[in-house]
């Protein structure tokens, strides 16, 4: 496998499946398959997902919700989504830890770095919930600094869409992937691809992000082997 451990993120919007909002678990366990197949196969995987399948603290925002609040808000949707994937990582097998870094210790254990990567060390599956635990930073940007910090090989961001575009490839039919692009890149052209935060966060720590289609059975496993599949940014 070309990496060892992994930081995947995954929106919430992704577990939704084809229903308007909440969890479908058909959706999650064919997850939890996919995660399992690099799992045994060695490879160490830490995981973050968002909450917008069940509150967003932005959309709060905009209808007159204090933004800090909503924020919060959202942060326990990322723990109710990553409780639901927990039980069904489990539920396939695996051996997993839910970490938050608001402390709800009926639930998760607090977030501490050093006892995550332990828990990765040992082969267990560590979810990173609540984001970063501070209002105004997204679950991309908590992606990112959780990577950082249990010295993930590369940030694999799960989508819907297979890569990196020119533009919005469900909008545009013209639209062209990049298989390779550099920050740089992105930048110059303004593509998508995380928030500001999260991508220059990346960026200065020369932390590789790959943004490939979840959705597509065999992906994951394939994206590990490091076979050409999404979009790679990189240095």
């Amino acid at each position: 496998m070309k990496y060892k451990r992994i930081l995947l993120k995954l929106s919430g919007e992704a577990l939704m499946g084809d229903r308007q909002y909440g969890i479908d678990p058909k959706r999650l366990a064919e997850y939890a398959q996919e995660i399992k197949e690099i799992h045994d196969k060695g490879v160490e995987i830490a995981i973050v997902i968002g909450g917008g399948n069940i509150f967003r603290g932005v959309a709060g925002a905009s209808n007159g919700m204090d933004r800090v609040q909503g924020d919060y808000m959202g942060m326990l949707a990322t723990v109710i989504n990553g409780m639901a994937l927990q039980g069904a990582l489990e539920d396939a097998g695996m051996q997993t830890r839910l970490q938050t870094a608001l402390k709800i210790e009926a639930i998760a254990e607090p977030y501490i770095k050093r006892r995550a990567t332990r828990h990765l060390e040992k082969g267990r599956i560590v979810i990173f919930g609540a984001g970063t635990g501070n209002p105004y930073f997204t679950t991309d940007t908590a992606a990112v600094l959780r990577g950082i910090e249990v010295h993930a090989d590369v940030i694999l961001k799960g989508t819907r869409v297979d890569g990196v575009y020119t533009a919005d490839p469900e909008k545009d039919a013209n639209a062209e992937k990049f298989d390779y692009i550099s920050f740089e890149e992105v930048l110059a052209k303004g593509l998508n691809v995380m928030d500001t935060t999260a991508f220059t966060l990346s960026q200065e720590n020369k932390l590789p992000i790959i943004v490939f289609d979840m959705n597509k059975e065999g992906n994951l496993l394939k994206v590990c082997e490091g076979q050409t599949v999404g979009t790679t940014v990189t240095i």
